[in-house]
């Protein structure tokens, strides 16, 4: 049984492991470990889903896709320090990211470009620093904010018309009963 598991193990690790990289297992339940530092990438490779410990440090890296770290749902421990940073837009992505996967790791990154930005920690990155995004959210998401900012504005103006109608209609009804009242009391009985 151990020697069909070894036999097994690289295959599987082949399919998942990417070329420039080399991968370890964890254990069954704990996933995979995999170590891309020193390789010189300037882009991220795909990882497998179940990779628990990544390191990156030391490589050309300069920003990291929007996304790229999501499927990555396991993870308990990332490296990513000595890659040259380039702190515009692009970054936020890590920079939220980080935020929210471990503080310590936000911290020990330093941007390298442009020059104003050179060597300033990527967690003290603000809008300031970043100038003007213009695209931080795609179109689409700007149409469904305009979409439903309108649907709701037609929903609030619907809510009033109906108020408005039925404190009319209360008033209608009051003024027919009081008429009918004032009918009945002038209109002679014939008997």
């Amino acid at each position: 049984a151990v020697l069909g598991c070894a036999l097994l193990l690289p295959t599987v690790l082949g399919e998942d492991c990417p070329s420039q990289c080399s991968c370890w297992p964890l254990g069954e339940p704990w996933g995979t470990g995999v170590d891309c530092s020193s390789r010189g990438l300037r882009a991220l490779p795909a990882l497998p889903r179940l990779t628990r410990i990544l390191h990156l440090h030391n490589n050309s890296l300069a920003s990291i896709p929007a996304g790229a770290l999501d499927g990555l749902g396991h993870l308990q421990e990332l490296r990513l320090w000595d890659n040259p940073w380039h702190c515009d837009c692009h970054i936020l992505y890590l920079k939220l990211w980080l935020q929210d996967f471990s503080a310590p790791a936000l911290t020990r990154l330093r941007c390298a470009s442009p020059a104003p930005l050179g060597m300033k920690p990527l967690g003290q990155l603000t809008g300031n620093d970043l100038g003007v995004c213009t695209r931080l959210l795609p179109t689409k998401c700007l149409q469904f904010f305009w979409r439903d900012l309108i649907l709701i504005a037609g929903a609030v103006i619907t809510l009033l018309l109906v108020a408005w109608a039925l404190k009319f209609s209360k008033k209608l009804v009051c003024q027919l009963r009081l008429g009918s009242r004032w009918l009945r009391r002038s209109i002679p009985k014939t008997h």
